[in-house]
């Protein structure tokens, strides 16, 4: 991740972070994303680029949290990767950032995804009652490295 930053999503990064949920075929309701980026539950990945502040930057990567009711825990609602950019942290480091402000991580996710939520050292169990859905807990620490 030599040329990307990830930060705290801007209500500028909201076109961009649409973008690369629907990219990613996620659901996305624009409203219910701008909201969790203004009470700062959205992280986005940027990339480095000469010249340009902290808003700035092309968004590779986004993570949109939605609220639990425990204060201390948040769970994934989407995180979705730039095609060409995927397999390079960008993904990990999304995460990382969501469990370093808080405790506990939730994410309920298909198994296409699991590899990469197992890489991250999270808790991994089936659904009760759903056919081929996993739900993951990390307890606020994300492993930095693969596997």
């Amino acid at each position: 991740m030599r040329d990307v930053t990830v930060r705290p999503a801007t209500v500028d990064d909201v076109t961009g972070i649409l973008g690369v949920l629907d990219a990613a075929a996620l659901e996305t309701d624009a409203d219910r994303v701008r909201a969790r980026v203004e009470c700062g539950d959205a992280f986005v990945a940027v990339r480095d680029e000469t010249g340009v502040g902290s808003d700035g930057g092309t968004v590779l990567g986004a993570l949109v949290l939605v609220d639990r009711e425990d204060p201390g825990s948040a769970e994934i609602d989407a995180v979705a990767v730039r095609r060409r950019r995927r397999g390079q942290g960008i993904g990990r480091g999304l995460v990382a950032a969501a469990a370093d402000r808080y405790d506990r991580v939730v994410a309920e996710f298909d198994p296409k995804v699991r590899p990469f939520y197992e890489s991250l050292a999270f808790e991994i169990e089936p659904i009760d009652g759903e056919r081929d859905r996993y739900r993951g807990v990390s307890d606020g620490t994300v492993r930095q490295n693969g596997g």
